[in-house]
């Protein structure tokens, strides 16, 4: 029985020290797909050539880059903290261990040293006939029988600590090791980031040389931008106005009909209906039921939307109006994000809907509006489309290829945007899915 105890209680230690590790393998999960991020941008950065455009292109990936590189030695800092905690909780065990051991082996001497007293069967028989009565004749033999027993149980515990420690011991030097390994890790990354810094300064100054090429080419490239929001809201109004249009017809013949048979005196004849569209806001897209539903499972998907292409991609652009960090005199406004990824990419529908118009754009090759109720996505940069106006799409659904452009070392970069119904929405990280950033999607 006492055995069983021991094994229950090592048990329960071991799991203890699995709980406390738990927090080591989360941190260590996340740093792996830290570098992940930095493996991909690098090989991007690999891809991109020295024209003033993509050196800031360059500029941005090097930057996001070293936003990884310096989250990976954070988790490595975080990791090492509590290799600390646990290396110091594993020390403590162990004195608390050692000093149990070391009473229970005093007390077991002291006990060995009466027990040599009376070594002699003689003399323990001597002790129980010594009694005034039999009654303290039994209560020494049942003395001498349970002190034998406490002295074999002494002797367990004592093995049983020595285990307990020795394996504490080896648990302190895993977790000692471990910590060596990262401390080198760290190092390594802490050499590549002031690598990486020092490729962007030297960044920055290339670009500064070429200022003035490069604020004529953001402007250009600002000009295209504008042309596409255009577009889009171009066709956003017409689908309201289409839509409306379609409803007030609807309510007018229905009126009709009720006129005509109160002034002939008859019941208004039952003809099928053409559902009614209702918008959610003055001015906004009548939907039908169907559209509304899709419109609210649409929302009711913020936040975890997959993200619109496959494979490995990391972003460029942001949503809204960006001052650059590094050069003061470049500042953006981007209506949604630019997503960069490999040669050979394509876009996918981060929903179910309807396309509802394919278009072209100077800058931005083929685009592809998709309606879900009254949210609408667009998928710009596409150089083959493999769906037309009135498609019906799903979710993960490929609807194009990616552009890639030669002349810009390959650079093949989606550019992704999100309406409901005419303001334009941040899409990452408010409606896409966070946990599938710079992650393999299938």
């Amino acid at each position: 029985m006492k055995y069983i105890w021991f094994v229950i209680f090592m048990l329960s230690a071991l799991t203890a020290f699995g709980q406390k590790s738990a927090r080591v393998r989360q941190l260590e999960e996340q740093r792996k797909k830290a570098l992940a991020e930095v493996e991909m941008t690098n090989q991007l950065l690999q891809e991109t050539t020295q024209t003033a455009q993509n050196t800031l292109n360059r500029l941005n990936l090097l930057s996001q880059q070293i936003l990884s590189r310096k989250k990976v030695i954070s988790l490595l800092n975080q990791e090492l903290g509590e290799l600390d905690n646990q290396i110091a909780a594993s020390r403590r065990e162990i004195s608390k261990l050692e000093k149990e051991l070391g009473s229970k082996r005093e007390n077991y001497g002291k006990s060995a040293q009466s027990l040599y007293k009376r070594r002699s069967s003689q003399d323990k028989l001597l002790f129980i006939l010594s009694a005034d009565n039999f009654a303290q004749s039994m209560r020494r033999m049942r003395y001498l029988r349970e002190y034998a027993d406490w002295q074999k149980h002494q002797a367990t515990e004592i093995i049983d600590k020595q285990t307990e420690i020795t394996l504490k011991q080896k648990e302190l030097e895993k977790t000692r090791s471990e910590k060596n390994a990262l401390l080198g890790t760290r190092e390594q990354e802490s050499q590549k980031l002031q690598t990486e810094e020092s490729s962007q300064k030297a960044e920055v100054q290339q670009l500064n040389k070429k200022q003035k090429q490069l604020k004529e080419e953001l402007r250009k490239k600002q000009q295209q931008a504008n042309a596409l929001n255009r577009q889009i809201e171009k066709q956003i109004a017409e689908e309201i106005a289409r839509a409306e249009a379609e409803a007030k017809a609807t309510r007018e013949r229905e009126r009709r009909a009720r006129e005509k048979a109160k002034a002939e005196g008859k019941e208004p004849v039952k003809e099928p209906v053409q559902e009614e569209r209702v918008a959610d806001t003055k001015g906004g897209y009548a939907m039908t039921r169907a559209e509304k539903k899709l419109s609210d499972d649409f929302a009711g998907n913020r936040g975890r939307l997959p993200f619109p292409v496959a494979g490995r991609y990391t972003i460029v652009g942001t949503f809204g109006e960006q001052q650059h960090q590094e050069l003061k005199y470049v500042r953006t406004n981007n209506s949604g994000i630019d997503i960069q990824t490999n040669p050979g990419a394509e876009a996918r529908a981060v929903f179910n809907g309807e396309v509802t118009r394919v278009f072209v754009v100077p800058g931005y090759n083929n685009s592809v509006i998709i309606r879900h109720g009254n949210y609408l996505t667009v998928y710009s940069n596409l150089s083959q489309v493999y769906v037309k106006a009135g498609d019906k799409v799903s979710t993960r659904q490929t609807i194009g290829k990616i552009f890639t452009d030669t002349e810009s070392g390959n650079a093949t970069i989606l550019h992704f945007q999100l309406w409901k119904e005419k303001t334009k929405l941040n899409p990452a990280p408010c409606w896409i899915d966070p946990l599938t950033y710079f992650r393999r999607t299938d």
